[in-house]
């Protein structure tokens, strides 16, 4: 496999200069956000028709991508989500029109395959093993580093070539371009600082003053992580955290006999700033959010089941990967009767919308056959 070297601005130009002669190109990055805030970008793989090349964003900037992504052509990636959100930070722009190839794998009977689980069933090849403990960052790479980068794009484009005809075949072309706009447009990036607590793990234990405690340290946290760009947890851990929210300390021997708390948060500057958090988070007032259950009155919760149960149904039969058709969340909105409740509009209204309403009308019900499979049944008036 031969693949091109970037790490000059005019090289990285003349390679976009070219990409942009073609209609699609497939893209992969690597990257590394366990020492840091926001994740750092280490490397770009590209190919575009024969050619691959392997772009290095610690000796280029990579804000040059900026034409290439905002153009017509379609990028090919595969699980794109994590891709986006790093060159969102690190290019401060991302490509507008995508192709996913695990995404669309899953109209096609795929259930979030891996990139060589795709391979080796539509490809009949095997990928080569690697060291996914690789230091990307470090420079220089090896050959073999190199070229177990550029196999992650090497398959791409003989992947989109061939799910895109099983797609067209199937008449669910349009419904990947929607889940893949769906994906582009899906929040991503850093966590809002006044909801960082919800992600501790005994965030709905917390009860009172403590709660408040808990947001306003958590905030504190979060954007202390943020300008220093380091994981939130170097500044201070999950159990400190926990254990200042529990006891609500009023004084500096308060904090210092707290469980988790050491010495460096026992600093002049850590130590007002955690204080000040304290005394800040006693003032607040702070409300669970509800979660979808809880939105759902009693008398919904076995539509709920129901629903759920035939969209199992439905993603079987249809060979869909079912976590693509509905979410609880998407159900629960459905049920809600929200105006953009993703099962009352696009390729979720056609394959699901008019059963759903069926259903929930009363019209029919559901059914076990011998091979124990869901069907619908009329409903006797």
């Amino acid at each position: 496999m031969n693949y091109r070297w970037v790490d000059t601005e005019s090289g990285l130009v003349e390679v976009i200069a070219d990409i942009l002669r073609h209609e699609i190109y497939a893209i992969d990055t690597e990257f590394h956000r366990e020492k840091t805030y926001f994740p750092r970008l280490a490397l770009v793989q590209l190919k575009w028709g024969s050619n691959i090349a392997l772009v290095d964003p610690l000796a280029v900037d990579p804000r040059n991508f900026a034409e290439l992504f905002a153009s017509d052509l379609t990028a090919v990636f595969h699980a794109a989500q994590q891709d986006l959100e790093v060159l969102r930070v690190a290019a401060t722009c991302a490509p507008t029109k995508i192709f996913d190839c695990q995404l669309a794998a899953g109209f096609i009977g795929f259930s979030t395959p891996s990139l060589a689980t795709l391979v080796r069933a539509l490809k009949k090849e095997s990928l080569s093993k690697g060291d996914r403990l690789t230091d990307w960052l470090r420079r220089p790479l090896t050959d073999q580093q190199c070229r177990y980068a550029a196999d992650d794009v090497e398959h791409l484009l003989d992947l989109h070539g061939q799910i895109h005809r099983q797609l067209s075949d199937l008449g669910r072309s349009e419904w990947v371009v929607e889940a893949c706009q769906e994906l582009i447009q899906r929040p991503q990036g850093a966590v809002e600082p006044v909801s960082a607590w919800l992600k501790l793990k005994e965030a709905r234990s917390l009860k009172g003053v403590s709660r408040g405690v808990a947001q306003s340290l958590a905030q504190w946290r979060e954007e202390r992580a943020m300008r220093g760009d380091v994981p939130p947890r170097r500044i201070m851990s999950d159990m400190a955290l926990l254990g200042i929210s529990q006891r609500v300390p009023k004084t500096v021997e308060d904090l210092a006999s707290t469980r988790g708390v050491d010495e460096r948060h026992l600093s002049a500057e850590l130590c007002r700033e955690i204080m000040n958090a304290v005394r800040d988070g006693v003032k607040r007032t702070v409300e669970l959010p509800k979660t979808d259950g809880d939105e759902i009155d009693k008398h919904s919760r076995p539509a709920l089941t129901l629903i759920t149960a035939w969209i199992g149904e439905l993603a079987r039969k249809n060979k869909i990967d079912a976590t693509l058709l509905a979410t609880r969340s998407d159900i629960t909105a459905f049920l809600r009767n929200e105006p953009d409740a993703r099962l009352a509009h696009g390729w979720r209204a056609v394959l699901v919308g008019d059963d759903l309403k069926r259903i929930l009308n009363g019209d029919v019900g559901l059914s076990v056959d011998r091979d124990g499979h869901l069907t619908l049944i009329a409903t006797t008036s």
